[in-house]
């Protein structure tokens, strides 16, 4: 039952999350806002499924960010109903090539979404890790001391701005539906939820399609600049194209082995972590420090993330 559970809890909250919505949307022909309640099911089934079989035992107690993390939450999910609300007006006001295949079928358009959204996310993420202000911003989100469902949501609302606008932008200038629009914004925090899981979930071969806890755990390696893998929101494709991609299946990351090992005492008040991207705070390792040395276990087992890190800190 154990080994069912764990091999099963991605394949079910993917598929059967985003199946509901493309049922909801285009078989019923109901209005993007029944996302809302179907989304609130999603995240409900996450944490139960966090608290039945976590990865980390640890990473479910309250590590004096929970308050923060909820205003993050409602912050950032009141940003993202916004944008599904004005949706329409926007994608009216900023198509310039009105290309989009609207006679495919909604799940095929709706593919088609995740593909070239996933293509900007994932180039934004890249550089937030290479651009000292982009850095700073997105330092929130690495700061988290844990992982669970709820850290994809624990972000700058600058930066989540940063990454919409290089997903979204490209699909709105080619006319993109509100519809799919709608769609795509559900299958995001979706995907959040399954990138950051606690879950002790198993991928098998899936790992080479979806990105999900397994695979985005890695990036979130508190070493220096070892965290640099594994940026893609929904495809690891994108990081074999960029050389980023990294599985490490003997190796089971440690509960104290996330967050920004150079910036341990890292604001955990909601309010200062939104300041804290314009305060004295020390830079990206490798961009104006060096890396906090990898764990002995970690580099014990992948001599391989030493020589990324030292690579990196040499540049």
């Amino acid at each position: 039952m154990r080994t069912t559970f764990q091999y099963g809890y991605g394949p079910l909250l993917w598929f059967g999350g985003n199946g509901l919505a493309l049922w909801l949307i285009g078989s019923q022909g109901h209005s993007a806002l029944w996302l809302l309640p179907l989304g609130l099911a999603v995240i409900l089934l996450s944490f139960l499924a966090e608290a039945r079989l976590p990865f980390h035992t640890d990473w479910n107690r309250d590590h004096h960010d929970r308050g923060s993390d909820r205003w993050h939450a409602l912050i950032n999910e009141a940003l993202n109903s916004a944008g599904i609300v004005l949706l329409p007006l926007l994608a009216g006001a900023l198509t310039l090539w009105p290309v989009w295949p609207t006679h495919w079928l909604l799940w095929t358009q709706w593919l088609l979404a995740l593909v070239v959204a996933d293509a900007g996310i994932t180039l934004m993420h890249w550089l937030s890790h290479r651009r000292p202000l982009l850095w700073r911003l997105h330092a929130v989100h690495h700061s988290a001391p844990r992982l669970y469902g709820f850290n994809g949501l624990m972000k700058h609302p600058l930066h989540q701005g940063v990454e919409a606008l290089g997903g979204l932008l490209p699909l709105l200038l080619i006319g993109l539906p509100a519809q799919v629009g709608a769609l795509l914004a559900f299958s995001i925090a979706l995907q959040l939820l399954l990138q950051h899981s606690n879950v002790d979930m198993k991928m098998g071969p899936l790992r080479h399609l979806f990105a999900w806890a397994p695979v985005h755990r890695l990036h979130h390696l508190r070493y220096g600049r070892a965290g640099d893998v594994n940026f893609a929101l929904f495809f690891p494709l994108w990081d074999r194209l960029l050389s980023t991609a990294m599985w490490l299946p003997d190796y089971r990351l440690r509960a104290d082995d996330v967050g920004i090992g150079a910036q341990p005492d890292y604001p955990r008040d909601y309010r200062a972590q939104l300041s804290a991207p314009w305060r004295a705070l020390p830079e990206q390792p490798g961009l104006a420090q060096p890396s906090v040395e990898l764990a002995t276990s970690l580099q014990r087992h992948h001599p391989q993330l030493r020589q990324r890190q030292v690579g990196a800190d040499a540049q």
